[in-house]
């Protein structure tokens, strides 16, 4: 039998309930014994619906750390806080799962993957990042491919989060002091960081940022969430990106909350290399040219991927996402996101946003 794990979660909100307590139920020998929210009532709530008999509520994330029966904890609070939880819940040697992005800016980035460094080496504690989509079978697929050399050399690729009206108008989403910004280190975060994944590449060279704050007092607009209040909306609507990396390969970015656009695609990535190209346009597509003719194939996607953590394949992403992490800490092994990787995204979303406010290159 696999030993069983003890868990906590600090930050009992949306996406808590909605992806990493039901994912986390989903593996065998994993309890939820602890529960901390700023508001007690979420807390008792998440314990009643997710955790044990005897689980334990906190509003202090400090309290919850003391307890040395907690094996890992998953930090789902606002953006701000993610450093400050994670560096702490390292240094009480726990293992880490931080919802993305990893930080509000990349100093505060590197105070995580300085402290996982210090852990890892003192106990074997790991820290990764929420970038479920990873665990998507489209990209699973598409990456496997680029790493056989289906592709080439890829020089070019564009990572796209776009919504049409499709602004969060709860909790601190529009709130740029706590998130670090708006829909760029929200939905754009995923684009970049597959993007990059796919692209095994993760030495940026300079960026060109714009971001626009031009719908923001039109809160009754027809948004899927309902109308926002303008007063409160200080974050961006859309923001952009174009960069260039040390080997000359290049990535346009693009992340909208609020955009006047019907093309709307979010969590997707395009890749084009020296002997073939992916995208994600109309479902997984993959093109090239074969005996002086044009193709373009799509992967019958239709089936689960292959079981490959003890016999459990559910094809959810988050639901994978937390198989594969769980397994990590039992096996002392890698997750899929590495830390390394991830302070890259927040390095270059960082950077889209001094370039955005500057006009200028931002370079590295």
């Amino acid at each position: 039998m696999a030993k069983e794990l003890r868990a906590g979660i600090i930050g009992c909100g949306a996406i808590s309930k909605q992806k990493h307590m039901p994912a986390l139920k989903t593996v065998k020998d994993v309890k939820l014994v602890a529960f901390c929210d700023l508001v007690e009532d979420r807390a008792k709530e998440a314990a009643k619906n997710f955790g044990e008999p005897d689980s334990k509520i906190y509003t202090d994330y400090r309290k919850l750390l003391e307890d040395k029966s907690i094996d890992f904890v998953h930090v789902l609070t606002g953006n701000r806080p993610h450093s400050e939880i994670s560096v702490a819940a390292l240094n009480a040697d726990k293992h880490v799962m931080c919802e993305k992005p990893m930080a509000i800016n990349y100093e505060e980035a590197k105070k995580m993957l300085d402290a996982y460094h210090a852990a890892h080496k003192r106990s074997g504690k790991l820290l990764t990042i929420g970038y479920q989509f990873r665990q998507n079978a489209n990209y699973r697929y598409m990456k496997a491919a680029a790493e056989r050399g289906d592709f080439g050399e890829i020089y070019y690729a564009k990572a796209t989060a776009i919504r049409r009206r499709g602004v969060p108008n709860w909790g601190v989403f529009l709130d740029e002091y706590m998130q670090g910004g708006g829909p760029l280190i929200d939905i754009g975060t995923h684009s970049l960081d597959l993007t990059l994944w796919i692209m095994n590449n993760y030495k940026p060279k300079s960026v060109m940022g714009a971001v626009f704050k031009k719908l923001n007092e039109n809160g009754d607009c027809g948004n899927i969430f309902g109308p926002w209040d303008p007063k409160e909306n200080t974050v961006e609507d859309s923001a952009f990106g174009f960069i260039t990396m040390e080997n000359g390969a290049v990535i346009n970015l693009e992340a909208s909350w609020a955009l006047n656009y019907v093309d709307i695609r979010e969590s997707t990535t395009a890749i084009c290399g020296t002997k073939g190209g992916a995208d994600m346009y109309d479902g997984l597509r993959l093109n090239g040219d074969d005996f002086g003719r044009l193709y373009v194939t799509k992967p019958d996607m239709s089936r689960n991927s292959v079981a490959f953590i003890e016999g459990v394949s559910s094809g959810v992403p988050h639901e994978m996402e937390a198989q594969q992490w769980v397994h990590a800490i039992r096996t002392d092994t890698y997750p899929t996101v590495l830390p390394e990787q991830a302070i890259v995204v927040t390095q270059i979303l960082e950077a889209i946003y001094k370039s955005g406010r500057s006009g200028q290159l931002v370079t590295f």
